[in-house]
């Protein structure tokens, strides 16, 4: 299934604290883009449908629409640094685009 790293956890929680909206699942979508790749789109959310699909990793409660299970499942959410920034990044084979990361 999905699953969240601690350094995802970890900028998820300081993120709710300080927006004040603790207590809310993280909602994830994920769409396929016209060059082939997948979009997310990430975000506190406290309205979940009976047929989303919610799990817990690294104590993140976690939703999602039912038609984002088969693009999510084997997916990692990582926090990491990007071209000298930080950000959120999905690590998804069942992306056409992704590549395997190298070992350090």
């Amino acid at each position: 299934m999905f699953e969240v790293t601690q350094n995802a956890a970890d900028q998820i929680f300081k993120s709710a604290k300080e927006t004040g909206i603790q207590g809310q699942a993280l909602r994830i979508d994920v769409r396929e883009t016209a060059d082939q790749g997948f979009a997310y789109l990430i975000g506190f959310d406290d309205i979940h449908p009976d047929d989303d699909v919610h799990i817990v990793s690294a104590g993140i409660d976690i939703v999602f629409a039912q038609s984002c299970k088969a693009l999510l499942n084997g997916a990692t959410m990582d926090f990491a640094e990007i071209e000298g920034k930080m950000a959120f990044i999905f690590l998804n084979p069942n992306d056409p685009t992704y590549v395997e990361p190298k070992e350090k």
